[in-house]
């Protein structure tokens, strides 16, 4: 079901900072940050040959970024996306097998303009997936 490894997400408490570093120390190609109010983050983009990093920083107090740099201040890994071919025959397929698909399971537009969804993190050894669905 679960194709490529789309991304590595990394909650960080400034993008611009995260990115600074990634590029001075690590040599990344990094994106211009981009706000997505809808998910409440900031993003910016670390692009790899095999995988891209997504540093992402709240947008605002409600953002449910910001409860997890408040349990984890200097940041950590927040999620790893998977690519799937169709995203609702695959969340349909986990929900029959017990997962749980957080919100009410309706996938939303994410940052690359395609339908994601995520799936609760206790149903995955304690790791929050993403999946967003990837055309051809």
């Amino acid at each position: 079901m679960i194709g490529r490894v789309n991304h590595v997400a990394i909650a960080v408490p400034d993008v611009e900072t995260a990115s600074a570093i990634w590029k001075n120390r690590l040599g990344a190609d990094c994106s211009l940050p981009q706000d997505l109010p809808e998910h409440g983050v900031r993003l910016v983009f670390v692009r790899a040959q095999n995988v891209k990093i997504e540093l992402m920083e709240p947008l605002g107090l409600a953002s449910p970024i910001a409860s997890f740099l408040d349990r984890n201040p200097d940041g950590g890994m927040h999620h790893i996306c998977y690519e799937v071919a169709d995203i609702m025959s695959a969340r349909d397929k986990l929900v029959e097998e017990g997962a749980r698909v957080l919100g009410d399971g309706t996938p939303q537009t994410g940052a690359h303009g395609n339908p994601v969804l995520f799936l609760h993190p206790k149903d995955f050894c304690g790791i929050l997936i993403e999946l967003e669905e990837v055309y051809g």
